[in-house]
């Protein structure tokens, strides 16, 4: 692929095979602020690897990008889904294959944005998904099971058995964990030994975001209440008010469920929010397990410090990636 990009006075040559930049990093780092700069920079659209940001209806929680960043780039995989509905890994990887592709067709790069690992390494790891059919009846089997005993006992068999699934997979997201377990009982193998791993097609450059831990604590407490103050008690009682159940996977979005709890009187908003700090924090280091800073592909940027240009000056560094003249 030969592409051309102009950028003020600099101009870039690109000649590669299937491009393709990543933004990676854990929730609040700032990866939607630069992927939105680098396609302006680049002339490229943005594909969100966020699970969160899939479902309609669902804003100010899950801290979708604001209308200004999404009318100034194309985006992809943003509300393409009721709350109700589910996207498996699976589906998600070939829509986003078809999306990259034509992208590449119109002679762009795709910057591929997102802090849910799974999504991103089924792309960067050309993951092969399991083909096992769903079985209805074990399924139902292993829900009346959570239902009884609690999802938690559910997880414990998972960490027992699979530790490796278990410690990417949210405990509190049942769907995954049933899906897991449901797996590895029909097979008689780990759930995560059948994600087979193959070359990836893309030439590709993944760029972190880091942050002192304590600093993006700070962050996504000032996230959390910045949410509260832009209606996000209202944004909860209208899909509990659409029937929307606290139960669904979407609903698994940290706070949602939190909130539900605050707006049917089983908890104060106090309480919800230390809920809604202490679940990010393990999720922020579910996420490390994804991302890990040693990791020899990914570049780390340091957050508090982070410009554009630096970014940028990595990318054109590259004389096998971008050639500037």
């Amino acid at each position: 692929m030969n592409i051309m990009i102009l950028n003020g006075s600099k101009m870039l040559f690109l000649e590669l095979e299937q491009p393709v930049i990543f933004v990676v990093g854990p929730t609040a780092s700032g990866k939607t602020g630069l992927s939105v700069q680098l396609a302006k920079f680049f002339g490229s659209e943005v594909i969100s690897a966020d699970s969160r940001y899939f479902y309609r209806k669902m804003n100010i929680g899950t801290a979708k990008p604001y209308e200004e960043e999404l009318d100034s780039v194309k985006h992809y995989m943003i509300d393409i889904a009721e709350p109700d509905e589910t996207l498996s890994v699976a589906e998600f990887k070939q829509m986003v294959t078809e999306i990259i592709s034509k992208i590449h067709q119109q002679k762009k790069i795709p910057i591929v944005v997102g802090g849910t690992g799974q999504y991103i390494h089924a792309l960067l790891n050309n993951w092969g998904m399991p083909e096992i059919e769903s079985d209805h009846k074990l399924r139902n089997i292993l829900e009346n099971y959570a239902k009884l005993y609690g999802k938690m006992r559910l997880f414990e068999f998972l960490e027992k058995f699979d530790p490796d699934s278990a410690r990417i997979i949210d405990y509190r997201n049942l769907r995954r964990t049933i899906r897991a377990v449901e797996v590895m009982l029909k097979t008689g193998q780990k759930f995560s030994d059948q994600r087979s791993k193959k070359a990836s097609p893309y030439s590709k450059k993944i760029i972190g975001i880091h942050w002192n831990r304590e600093v993006l604590y700070q962050r996504i407490d000032d996230r959390i209440e910045m949410m509260i103050k832009n209606g996000f008690i209202d944004e909860v009682r209208l899909l509990l008010d659409l029937g929307y159940s606290t139960d669904i996977p979407s609903m698994s979005a940290i706070g949602y469920r939190e909130i539900a709890a605050f707006i049917h009187g089983e908890i104060s908003l106090d309480e919800a929010c230390v809920l809604m700090r202490r679940n990010s924090r393990q999720y922020v280091r579910r996420q490390a397990n994804w991302f890990k800073e040693n990791d020899p592909e990914i570049k780390w940027f340091d957050g508090e410090s982070l410009e554009i240009r630096h970014v940028v000056n990595y990318l054109i560094s590259d004389q096998n990636w971008i050639r500037a003249e």
